[in-house]
């Protein structure tokens, strides 16, 4: 066979084109297949487990919708990736590890080629671990047990991989984008010149996270929004759905009574996409999946219009059918596509960790001292000075993963932080793909990654204790994933 290829014709681009004698080429497909398949897992946890995202933490009361680990697996018969994106505020990158670790010896993928994010719905209890390990070393290797909820959450994203990987079939794929502009708001606004507002260490801040709208001393928002949704569409060769897979930057919405569970917009989108599509969720399960974008700036609340008071789920609901809505106009528009090919990169990158300096530390314990009799100069000085003293004991740097997928023209970059809209911007106008979307708190879950520029003007966001690396970090990963996506052309 080799000698009738060398003398009568040659593979190219995957194809076995043959010459005649008469010199008539004639191409043979050489059967390329791509393929796909999804699976969900249900991660629900128990009753009375405390609820994070908030300062308080309530014992979860009620379960309004279920949690879940959603699972898309893509194979162009050479490489495989991989999406698991979880229901929960954050997840910790020893989780992570050790399910990628798993993933590997069950099925042989690389753990490089395993995108794991959390969804950072504020109505799920923590990931974090018991002692929240993971905030003070984000490094590989052995370090301690996880807790039960985290043991749990491996054992099951580790199921909801190899379920998706089960189900993979002949399949065709398609990405586009849509404008959802009317749900996201920048949070952050800067004061106008001369103005500050004091914050828990008792400086000065020059923008302020969720102000009121009936503030007279507001500018501008401090940083910009996002209004597209990008996805990825799968079908069997048939046209039937597998799965889709976007990607919006939006926080999360709220409007959840305190004590329930809940997977927030994004488990409402999953469902109401589903629906739209007229897809099954049992034989074969069709499975939508919301991957957050870069949005720790960013929410669904516009403080110039009229406020309006919404019931429970209400908002939820809400931007949930119109993101669905406005994927599913565009998806019906796009040519779909047999085959591409799928790449991936994956870098660690070490950063130095925000050290509290002897003086905020002796305030730090001034505040933690005084009698409650004592009014604050903020209503979080007394939280924000335990997390100073807690940040003492943080080791000197933290080394956080670093990643990227190509799936034909389209890119996905991935980043293990709450990532300001701007960063995320700026990788995709600098990309070298057509279409390239980033996902956040990707492998890992190390607070806000603020700009310098924002960090110039506090606020939330960049206090010590709610961001955790230095300065300058966010443009060293910007620079990094730049790197990744240029392996990947």
């Amino acid at each position: 066979m080799k000698k009738f290829i060398r003398d009568f014709g040659a593979y190219l681009g995957g194809v076995l084109v043959l010459i005649a004698p008469g010199g008539f080429a004639f191409a043979a497909d050489a059967a390329r297949v791509f393929r796909a398949g999804a699976a969900t897992s249900n991660i629900t946890p128990p009753l009375g487990a405390g609820i994070v995202g908030n300062f308080e933490v309530p014992p979860a009361t009620h379960i309004h919708d279920e949690l879940h680990v959603r699972c898309l697996a893509l194979d162009d018969g050479t490489t495989r990736l991989v999406f698991a994106i979880v229901d929960n505020v954050g997840v910790n990158r020893e989780v992570f590890d050790e399910a990628k670790r798993r993933i590997h010896g069950l099925t042989g993928v690389p753990t490089g080629h395993l995108l794991m994010s959390a969804t950072h719905t504020h109505s799920a209890t923590s990931a974090g671990g018991a002692n929240r390990i993971a905030l003070r070393d984000g490094t590989a290797g052995p370090g301690p047990a996880l807790d039960e909820y985290q043991t749990f959450l491996v054992q099951r994203i580790v199921d909801g991989v190899r379920r998706a990987l089960n189900n993979l079939e002949p399949a065709r794929l398609a990405w586009g984008a849509g404008q959802v502009p009317q749900h996201v708001f920048n949070r952050r606004w800067r004061l106008k010149d001369g103005q500050s507002v004091v914050n828990p260490f008792g400086g000065q801040d020059r923008a302020l996270m969720n102000p009121g709208s009936s503030r007279t001393d507001l500018a501008e928002p401090a940083g910009p929004t996002n209004p597209e949704v990008q996805f990825l569409s799968v079908q069997s060769t048939g046209g039937r759905p597998i799965a889709l897979l976007a990607n919006y930057w939006l926080h999360y919405v709220g409007g959840v009574p305190s004590g329930h569970i809940s997977a927030d917009y994004f488990g409402v989108f999953a469902d109401r996409l589903r629906e739209l599509l007229g897809a099954d969720r049992q034989d074969v399960p069709f499975v939508g999946l919301l991957a957050n974008g870069p949005c720790g700036d960013v929410n669904n609340i516009d403080i110039r219009a009229a406020a309006r008071k919404y019931a429970p789920y209400e908002k939820i609901k809400l931007v949930a059918d119109d993101l669905a809505r406005e994927v599913v106009r565009v998806q019906r528009t796009l040519a779909y596509r047999d085959w591409v090919e799928l790449k991936a990169a994956q870098t660690e990158l070490v950063l130095q960790t925000r050290r509290p300096t002897p003086a905020l530390v002796a305030r730090a314990e001034q505040v933690r001292a005084r009698p409650a009799t004592v009014s604050p100069v903020h209503r979080l000085e007394k939280i924000y000075a335990e997390r100073t003293l807690t940040a003492r004991d943080w080791p000197d740097t933290i080394s956080v993963v670093l990643q990227a997928f190509r799936i034909g023209e389209l890119a996905v970059a991935a980043i293990p932080f709450e990532t300001f809209t701007e960063t995320g911007l700026a990788i995709k106008a600098a990309s070298p793909f057509p279409a390239t979307f980033t996902i956040e708190l990707a492998n890992g879950s190390y607070g806000y990654l603020p700009t310098p520029r924002q960090h110039e003007l506090g606020g939330y966001e960049t206090w010590l204790g709610t961001n955790r690396v230095e300065v300058g970090a966010a443009p060293k990963i910007e620079a990094a994933i730049q790197g990744l996506l240029r392996k990947l052309e």
